[in-house]
């Protein structure tokens, strides 16, 4: 039965023009032709096509820069149109086709860049932001640790104060409320939250912005700013998975508030259930789990070894940019992914999400490896080393004893 509500739920839920509200069915009814004749129009104009000499007026790096970006927006015009749906249909599944298009370019892009030299690829950045290309300052939060500053005449508490209201505390609650209403397990959201914390304690010789002060990793970090956004979020789900929904159309609301609020809704996720990993259901389901949680840590390191490679400040938008366009990734991945743990069906195969999230990672990986090369001279330190290979064999070891385990109870079930 849950096998068969998982593929209930991976397929795209796209219901028949009929069944469409009379006031939005005109969203549904495909406009390719029209779009086609749209855009070409715009083309003509934005090309310059017919008036050859106002277009030679343009030098030759705008002319670059404008085919480049009229390139991207054909191509996720197509995307938008014509690309296949995924299982979200809310807000529309164009918008889903549209991220798809999206993460797509993303990783052309980074495999272009992967092609480039680490200075070439600083250079190429300027395009993107004028004020990127220059070395920065990495900050350090771990300089010092002190609670109490007696020699401050100003605030005997700076060290807390100035990391209490610094930015990335609201960009903490704000992440882990978003990875609680993606993810919906609070167990596993715990696992993530510790595990990035390992492995900033883990790269802290390579990136000073890792260095933290125990107070803040400990407290600031897990048990106040991840743990308050893993309870909102968990919240959020248990409220609107406990309620009973009727997706009555617009145009059946009695009220403008209730035409408003069912407007607004449409923006929200259709369905609120959570989702059943089961990482202890056996061996391989704990691999695939880990492997979900590996990537989402994988993701999170890349944002700063990228910044720090690519001198990109944490304040630039293109930092926000990738951020969002990650989070709009991962929202169909994760709802594709836990559709296929919970499919018996022998062979299956993973959705186009889950195929680019991963690629995306791999090539961010990689770009993080090329042009890293060199920049990092502290080596690890040895307790490191010797914690991180205890754990790999204490990790094989109970992978090997559990199937074990398993075989065995198969073996007698079956005799």
């Amino acid at each position: 039965m849950e096998a068969a509500a998982a593929r209930q739920r991976a397929r795209p839920r796209t219901p028949p023009a009929e069944e469409y509200d009379p006031w939005t069915a005109w969203l549904y009814k495909p406009r390719t032709i029209s779009v086609l004749l749209v855009g070409a129009c715009l083309l003509i104009w934005a090309s310059g096509a017919l008036d050859p000499e106002g277009a030679a007026s343009h030098s030759s790096s705008t002319s670059i820069k404008r085919g480049v970006w009229a390139m991207i927006a054909v191509f996720l015009a197509y995307c938008t149109l014509q690309a296949p749906s995924t299982i979200l249909i809310r807000p529309h599944p164009a918008f889903w086709r549209l991220v798809h298009g999206l993460a797509v370019v993303y990783l052309v892009a980074l495999t272009f860049l992967l092609f480039q030299n680490r200075d070439d690829a600083r250079r190429f950045m300027k395009h993107l932001s004028p004020d990127l290309g220059v070395e920065l300052p990495e900050r350090s939060y771990g300089a010092d640790c002190r609670l109490y500053v007696p020699e401050n005449p100003n605030n005997k508490f700076i060290n807390i104060y100035e990391t209490l209201f610094d930015e990335f505390v609201v960009a903490h609650v704000l992440g882990w409320w978003g990875k609680a209403v993606m993810i919906r397990n609070q167990a596993l959201l715990w696992v993530l939250s510790i595990g990035f914390e390992l492995m900033e304690l883990t790269f802290r010789h390579m990136l000073p912005n890792f260095n933290e002060c125990w107070w803040d990793s400990i407290i600031l970090d897990i048990l106040i700013c991840n743990w308050f956004g893993i309870w909102a979020g968990m919240h959020t789900v248990r409220y609107f998975d406990g309620k009973t929904y009727e997706w009555v159309g617009l145009s059946r609301q009695p009220s403008i508030m209730g035409k408003v609020k069912r407007s607004l809704s449409q923006f929200t996720p259709a369905q609120w259930d959570k989702d059943q990993w089961q990482p202890f259901m056996g061996p391989l389901r704990f691999i695939q789990v880990l492997f979900l949680c590996v990537v989402f840590m994988m993701v999170e390191l890349n944002t700063f070894f990228l910044k720090f490679c690519l001198w990109i400040p944490p304040r630039n938008p293109l930092v926000v940019y990738r951020l969002i366009l990650w989070w709009l990734i991962a929202i169909p991945t994760i709802r594709e992914y836990n559709s296929y743990l919970q499919d018996s069906k022998p062979v299956k195969k993973v959705g186009a999400f889950c195929w680019l999230s991963v690629a995306i990672c791999i090539v961010e990986l990689l770009i993080c490896m090329k042009f890293g090369h060199g920049l990092f001279h502290d080596p690890m330190p040895t307790w490191l080393i010797i914690f991180w290979r205890s754990a790999g064999v204490a990790f094989m070891v109970f992978l090997l004893a559990w199937s074990w385990r398993n075989h065995q109870k198969f073996r007698r079930k079956n005799l």
